[in-house]
């Protein structure tokens, strides 16, 4: 058995609870409150910058210069083409600059950022492409189920939230992610490891949903 199928079967209910939450189910019917996405998008954006520091030191830690080129190249898409998504959307909804730019922290996207950061800085490049099979593979999972099921929400943003997690080019990504994941040689140490950082990245993957389903009060 590969590493990401024995990684999966271990936590298989946690993985379903992250790819199955209420504000999945309810973002790909098209019923979720704009508000509950709202509130969840704009941690989300605000949380780009720590993921682009873990995917940054990914490409700086790689074992070679393939696989820091492909890690590189989703890094620009992220900047270029998901980051853009996020502010045009802040646009249609009127929001000025100064709401979305710098917005006030809620307490689960804190602490997935300083977990991310964490990671990236102290992490070996198998423990940072642990948690990148992670947090990738949990939204192409929902997003591929949403396609699947024929799921096609009345709201233009939703739809598109879908797309650019289950598209072609996010699909490839993720299984050359998957691939490297467990062509990986490891010792059994890091292999320990790896499996505390999968439930670990999974529990905050879960934690976000809630905090965008249920709200938080901020940080300030």
């Amino acid at each position: 058995m590969s590493l990401m199928r024995r990684f999966r079967a271990d936590n298989e209910a946690l993985w379903e609870r992250a790819v199955t939450h209420p504000f999945v189910q309810e973002l790909t019917s098209g019923t979720l409150p704009l508000e509950k996405f709202q509130r969840y998008f704009l941690q989300d954006y605000a949380f780009l910058r720590e993921f682009s520091t873990l995917l940054a030191l990914s490409v700086a830690k790689s074992p070679d210069t393939d696989t820091a080129r492909r890690l590189a190249t989703f890094l620009a898409g992220i900047l270029e083409g998901e980051e853009g998504l996020f502010r045009g959307t802040f646009r249609e909804w009127g929001w000025p600059e100064e709401r979305w730019r710098r917005p006030s922290r809620l307490p689960t996207a804190l602490a997935m950022g300083d977990f991310m950061v964490r990671v990236a800085y102290e992490g070996s490049f198998p423990e940072l492409l642990t948690v990148l099979v992670v947090t990738e593979g949990v939204y192409l999972d929902w997003a591929t189920r949403a396609v699947e099921a024929g799921r096609s929400p009345e709201r233009k943003v939703y739809r598109d939230w879908i797309d650019i997690h289950s598209n072609a080019e996010f699909t490839e990504f993720v299984g050359w992610l998957m691939e490297t994941f467990d062509a990986m040689a490891v010792t059994d140490a890091q292999r320990e490891q790896a499996g505390r950082l999968f439930r670990e990245t999974l529990r905050h993957e879960a934690a976000f949903w809630e905090m965008g389903y249920r709200g938080e009060e901020q940080m300030g």
